[in-house]
């Protein structure tokens, strides 16, 4: 796996795979009943999910993530050695259970309710990041997500040299993020995430405040009102692409992969917003967490 760790167009992902399980209901939803509807499995999570959109986008990519013995481990790591994903550096634990993701979509494809088991990606701690350390500081890009526990996410922070992503993965789990926005050259937290971090219902007054806490650029995806972003000295808005939803999960992920490839080609504050909303649009547009269209964006952006 030499040549991923020294290509010049690489990034390793830290954070949480899963194996996603997802109810899909046909009809109006009957809270307290039994729903017709379609039930899949794939993998997921959101480390895997932005590492799988970066291999989309052309990057080489290593992920470091806890993965148990279980029957989902097989399916994971399979997966990923088929998208090309080095998992040279994941930490393999025989005896535990890997992490799981349960939830339920309505008709229209927008999330109503979701469950995790994801216990085991506190494994992923701070000696063991340390023994990886040499390794993960010859990447391009490092990115993080906060399942991460508070002292794994303090540790890479003090210890990256390489630009530091982070994707603030929930409100509550978004906090995690706190101490480290100074050492952060992005971050993409949505609506209800950036106003935990910074007490503004604004979003514009939000994305100011990230920047003003020391994040180098800072990105509020907003859903059907598009995003806005910011870095020093300069704020833009931008409107959301018009798309035929079919589900959202995933958009967010596939919106921080972009941002992080747009850092890693040196693009704009205005063309990264640009390719994460593009990225959000097309993944919309697929049923599963990620979509292979995204491998278009580069095309799209003009690269």
């Amino acid at each position: 796996m030499e040549s991923i760790r020294n290509s010049n167009h690489a990034a390793v992902v830290i954070g949480g795979v899963n194996m996603d399980i997802c109810g899909k209901i046909s009809s109006r939803m009957i809270m307290r009943d039994s729903n017709l509807g379609i039930i899949s499995t794939r993998p997921g999570g959101v480390g895997r999910n932005i590492a799988h959109n970066l291999r989309l986008l052309g990057l080489d990519v290593s992920l470091i993530a806890a993965i148990g013995g279980d029957m989902y481990a097989k399916a994971i790591k399979e997966s990923c050695n088929t998208l090309g994903i080095d998992l040279s550096m994941a930490r393999i634990l025989p005896e535990e259970r890997s992490s799981t993701y349960l939830y339920v979509t309505d008709e229209f494809g927008d999330m109503q309710l979701g469950i995790n088991d994801m216990d085991i990606t506190a494994r992923v701690d701070v000696p063991y990041l340390d023994a990886n350390m040499d390794r993960i500081n010859r990447f391009d890009a490092v990115v993080l997500d906060a399942n991460l526990s508070p002292e794994s996410i303090e540790f890479l922070a003090e210890r990256c040299t390489r630009p530091l992503y982070a994707d603030a993965v929930s409100t509550v789990k978004a906090m995690r993020l706190m101490g480290v926005l100074n050492r952060l050259t992005a971050i993409k937290p949505n609506a209800i995430e950036a106003q935990a971090l910074t007490g503004e219902s604004d979003m514009e007054l939000a994305v100011r405040s990230l920047v003003d806490m020391g994040v180098k650029r800072a990105f509020i995806s907003m859903g059907a009102n598009g995003i806005i972003a910011a870095e020093r000295d300069k704020l833009i808005s931008l409107p959301c692409e018009s798309s035929a939803i079919v589900n959202t999960t995933g958009a967010g992920d596939s919106a921080t992969a972009a941002i992080v490839w747009s850092g890693i080609k040196g693009l704009s504050l205005e063309d990264a917003a640009a390719a994460a909303i593009k990225a959000g649009a097309i993944t919309c547009m697929s049923e599963d967490a990620n979509s292979p269209m995204l491998a278009e964006l580069p095309k799209l952006m003009g690269i």
